[in-house]
């Protein structure tokens, strides 16, 4: 009996094991319902509303009023404009003026809606439906990228319909859920966002990334609440950035991470609203995954010009992504991390004294000071918790990611 008691003991305690290191929930320090037993992120995160302020806009030339996409490659920006335009337009990101175009004659533009990218090619989405939402030509352009470098660009045809779409009556102008303006390339597969003006949810329908004709493969569905118009992918830290905007011309972006595999839509989703009301945000794209460039397309009746912005989110990803600068690759050591009480700053190259910024998860200033080798400390002990950004130096240029326990 006491064998089988010991075994039974044994066996309680495996499964009691199993179950704690398997338990779901949700996973991010920044969410209101984090919790710290859960390994594996169900999708369950829930987040109190935020609005936050671009950084930079810059008023982009006429030439690409337009603009409706927008990748990071070869230290430029490149967009494009959606109607009858078959060029590509190089800006400055330091100012978003025209610094070079080139033409992807002889494919003609019906709607392009999106740019985007992966090590070899450039894709242009020729797949906006809004008119009538009955298109049977949607496609996307790949052209290869060593081809617009030299200037003679190398192009073929990823011709596809919707697998679930049956009905091709016309549906009046911006009256279907059959429109498309965000795509994402990964290794293996394109994989587009949709653009529901009826639902105002985005579907998520997979491609491969070969020229060809097929059927969108339909994966999944989620409640937005918005019209989904851009879309950017780092590979490095899985994430994903989607841009938008309300039927009130309210600008935001989705942070789509922490997904298993490539369902995307099954991991932390959060929105951030971006402070440009009544600016129809159309492209987006970050060289780091940190900062972000929007750009706006003219829209006469409120006035609004095209417009290119920058944006910082750095506050909002460390809760489950590790894409901050670390303590042991920089200037500075700060312990102990998470926090309940005081941060300690060690100052490992003798820089003190250095001016410090502490910024909460909304981007608002917590406190700022001076710190020096006597008054080496910050006390988090009344601060809520959660994830905070430390800033060190004239130009911020060290950065750490802080818990508050």
């Amino acid at each position: 009996m006491k064998l089988r008691k010991s075994i039974f003991i044994v066996l309680s305690y495996i499964i009691y094991l199993g179950q704690l290191y398997s338990q779901t929930g949700c996973t991010d320090v920044l969410a209101n319902n984090y919790d710290p037993l859960a390994v594996q992120n169900d999708g369950s995160c829930t987040y109190d509303p935020v609005n936050i302020e671009v950084n930079n806009t810059y008023i982009l030339d006429p030439v690409v009023e337009e603009t409706s996409g927008l990748i990071y490659w070869d230290d430029k920006l490149w967009t494009h404009n959606d109607n009858a335009d078959t060029n590509l337009y190089a800006l400055n990101p330091e100012d978003g003026s025209i610094i070079g175009n080139i033409s992807l004659f002889p494919q003609t533009n019906t709607d392009w809606e999106e740019i985007s990218q992966d090590d070899g090619y450039v894709y242009v989405g020729d797949f906006g439906n809004n008119t009538q939402g009955n298109r049977h030509d949607l496609k996307i352009i790949r052209i290869l990228k060593s081809s617009i470098l030299n200037r003679e660009p190398i192009m073929d045809l990823i011709n596809f319909e919707y697998e679930d779409q049956i009905d091709f009556s016309p549906q009046g102008p911006n009256n279907t859920d059959f429109d498309c303006e965000a795509l994402i390339v990964t290794e293996d597969n394109i994989y587009l966002f949709t653009k529901e003006w009826v639902s105002h949810k985005t579907r998520l329908y997979k491609l491969p990334k070969v020229p060809g004709t097929y059927s969108a493969q339909l994966l999944d569905s989620y409640q937005i609440d918005g019209l989904v118009t851009g879309a950017v992918y780092n590979k490095e830290i899985n994430l994903i950035v989607l841009s938008g905007y309300s039927t009130l011309l309210q600008p935001f972006v989705e942070l789509l991470y922490d997904y298993p595999d490539a369902n995307f839509l099954q991991g932390n989703k959060r929105k951030i609203n971006v402070n440009l009301p009544f600016h129809q945000v159309e492209g987006i794209s970050s060289k780091d995954g940190l900062d972000y460039y929007l750009t706006n397309e003219k829209f006469a009746r409120s006035g609004t010009i095209q417009q290119l912005h920058t944006l910082d989110l750095s506050v909002f990803l460390g809760g489950s992504l590790e894409i901050l600068p670390i303590e042991d690759s920089s200037r500075f050591a700060i312990y102990p991390n998470p926090t309940d009480t005081l941060l300690e700053i060690k100052d490992i190259n003798k820089l003190f004294p250095v001016k410090y910024k502490l910024l909460d998860n909304s981007s608002r200033m917590v406190s700022e000071g001076i710190l020096t080798s006597k008054e080496n400390s910050i006390d988090f002990s009344n601060y809520p918790k959660g994830f905070y950004i430390l800033k060190l130096g004239e130009k911020n240029k060290d950065t750490y990611k802080v818990i508050k326990k």
